[in-house]
C-alpha cells in the first residue's frame, strides 16, 4: 500500500487529516485550473468549493486505486461545464460572457506590476483559444497531469489528447505571432 493509498484509505474512512493533506496537494492546482476556464476569481473560487463538497460527499464511495487528482480535476471540470451549460441562453452568448474575455486577470495590482510582459502575453493568449484547446494546455503545461489522467479528465482517448494538445500548441503560437515548431512533437 503507497502513500497515495492511504490517502484514499484516509478519505474513505472520513479522516479530517486526509481530507487536509488532499486539499493542501490540490488546492492550488484546481484554483490555478478553474481560474484559468472561468475567466473570474469569484466563479473559481465557488467552484472550487463545490468540488471540495462533492469530495466529502463522494469520497466513501471512490475506489481503492482512484487516482485523486484526476478524480479532482473532472469534477472541478464538470462543475465549471455545468455552469457554463447554465448561464448560456443560446450559442451566440458563448462570446458575450464575461468570463471570455481575452484579458488576463489579476487580483492586486502588485500581482500585475509583478507580472512579467511575457506570462501576461502569454495568460493573454491561452485565454483568447477555444475551450477545449486551453482546457489540454492547462491539465498537461500548467498542471503537469500525464496524458492519461488528462484522457481520463477528459472523457477522450490519450491519442484525442495527444492532438488536441498539438493543436493547441500551435494555436497558442499563432496567437502569440510565433511559427508553430515543423515536424513531430519533442
Amino acid at each position: 500500500m503507497g502513500p497515495g493509498d492511504d490517502l484514499i484509505g484516509g478519505l474513505k474512512r472520513g479522516e479530517a487529516a486526509a481530507f487536509d493533506r488532499a486539499y493542501l496537494q490540490y488546492r492550488g492546482r484546481l484554483f490555478g485550473y478553474l481560474s484559468r476556464m472561468a475567466r473570474r476569481r469569484d466563479l473559481a473560487e465557488d467552484l472550487l468549493q463545490e468540488t471540495w463538497f462533492r469530495l466529502a460527499q463522494r469520497a466513501p464511495e471512490l475506489d481503492d486505486d482512484t487516482d485523486l487528482g484526476a478524480w479532482l480535476f473532472t469534477v472541478a471540470r464538470n462543475l465549471f461545464l455545468s455552469h457554463v451549460r447554465s448561464a448560456m441562453t443560446g450559442a451566440d452568448r458563448l462570446h458575450t460572457m464575461s468570463f471570455w474575455e481575452s484579458q488576463a486577470t489579476y487580483t492586486t495590482p502588485f500581482e500585475l506590476a509583478s507580472a512579467s510582459e511575457t506570462q501576461q502575453r502569454l495568460e493573454s493568449a491561452l485565454c483568447e483559444l477555444p475551450i477545449d484547446y486551453r482546457e489540454v494546455l492547462v491539465l498537461v503545461v500548467v498542471e503537469r497531469l500525464e496524458p492519461l489522467a488528462v484522457s481520463k479528465v477528459l472523457g477522450i482517448r490519450p491519442e484525442a489528447v495527444r492532438k488536441r494538445l498539438e493543436r493547441a500548441r500551435s494555436l497558442l503560437s499563432e496567437r502569440l505571432g510565433e511559427r508553430p515548431h515543423q515536424g513531430g512533437e519533442r
